[in-house]
């Protein structure tokens, strides 16, 4: 299963989904570190990450090939993460064949109704308790 982690900034939400990942899967999930910039992908290497990619078009081009993305929600919101998602990247991941699993953070002048506030690691137990298990239990 290829798994594609998107994040900016600095890379603290993928860096944490992508220890998870690694803690619960180990090796039987490759994972695309997706960053917005060169800082964000660097951290998340250093979670682990199978491999990296920087910038707009690596996001372009990379997320047509997995098969799962995660990332925060502002992922899929043209000027999102400080300005960091271009139109052309929200595009893309909106638009891709790859199941989106979205973690409801955001920075943005965003609220998603019926969201309680929930620790980003309770998030991400959550999301492989409730969407990732079920996915690799099909495939095995």
């Amino acid at each position: 299963m290829k798994i594609g982690v998107i994040d900016g900034q600095g890379g603290g939400i993928g860096s944490a989904v992508i220890k998870k990942l690694k803690e619960n899967f180990e090796e039987s999930v490759d994972i695309t570190a997706l960053g917005t910039n060169a800082i964000a992908t660097a951290q998340m290497l250093k979670a682990k990450a199978n491999r990296g990619a920087s910038g707009e078009n690596a996001i372009v081009q990379t997320v047509q090939k997995m098969d799962i993305l995660i990332g925060p929600v502002g992922i899929i919101m043209a000027h999102s993460m400080m300005g960091e998602v271009t139109p052309r990247m929200a595009e893309a991941v909106a638009a891709c064949p790859a199941r989106k699993l979205l973690i409801p953070l955001s920075r943005e002048n965003l609220e998603i109704v019926g969201i309680s506030p929930i620790p980003l690691p309770h998030l991400i137990d959550e999301l492989i308790r409730n969407n990732l298990r079920p996915l690799t239990e099909i495939r095995n």
